[in-house]
């Protein structure tokens, strides 16, 4: 059994890929950490840091990877990227910009332990879990952080949409606990899509478009130069 969950993760990396490196030589002041809405697209360079990239006019370290997760306890996947929270390097980041929580909704819950699954990635009171985790280790190294929510598809089915009501509830206590924590920002995106509108999603309606990846990239943008100002 343990050999075949090696297997399994061994394929996941070969598919997934693993996140951009963090070289001690570079300039860059932004990194970006997630899953496939932000690393949806990377083949044509239009994923969501690409475009946040060329938006910005400068350099964004992308650890992002398809399929990854915040729970994820396979070691061997896990230090590929598929452990959202090991995607982070320290770095002397001005700017982390992170995503993720959908997949854990998604294949970790079994439609059955989706409250528990929202706990575990932050409690009811934003206290515990793996997201507060992780921004208290960025923000005490001093970088803001971006949290992007993710693209919904009102009035357009996707296969996705049985765990909507749960990733609003997640996202829910994502914002409250960006309200109360000094350099944390959560960036919802659940009404930027047009009612019935299919060309901000790629064919299967759950990941972004390119034009999708571009209406990200501009929010966070813009984001950034209003503070950076």
């Amino acid at each position: 059994m343990r050999k075949f969950a090696s297997m399994m993760a061994i394929s996941a990396i070969s598919l997934a890929g693993c996140g951009e490196a963090v070289t001690h030589n570079s300039d860059a002041r932004i990194l970006a950490l997630g899953d496939s809405m932000f690393a949806w697209n990377k083949l044509s360079n239009n994923a969501v840091p690409d475009v946040l990239e060329s938006n910005l006019g400068e350099e964004v370290v992308d650890r992002s990877v398809i399929g990854a997760r915040y729970l994820y306890g396979l070691s061997i996947s896990g230090a590929a990227g598929l452990n959202i929270s090991k995607q982070y390097r320290s770095g002397d980041w001005d700017w982390v910009v992170i995503n993720g929580g959908g997949n854990d909704l998604w294949f970790g819950c079994g439609c059955m332990a989706c409250e528990q699954t929202i706990e575990r990635l932050i409690s009811s009171d934003g206290q515990t879990g793996k997201i507060p985790a992780l921004v208290s280790k960025i923000r005490h190294e001093d970088a803001k952080v971006v949290y992007v929510g993710y693209l919904h598809s009102p009035g357009a089915y996707s296969i996705i949409d049985h765990c909507k009501s749960y990733d609003i509830e997640f996202e829910r206590r994502v914002a409250n606990l960006a309200a109360r924590t000094d350099d944390f920002y959560y960036l919802g995106a659940s009404d930027v899509v047009p009612e019935g509108d299919l060309s901000f999603h790629s064919i299967d309606r759950i990941h972004p478009s390119i034009k999708g990846s571009k209406a990200l990239a501009a929010m966070i943008a813009d984001l950034i130069r209003a503070i950076s100002i």
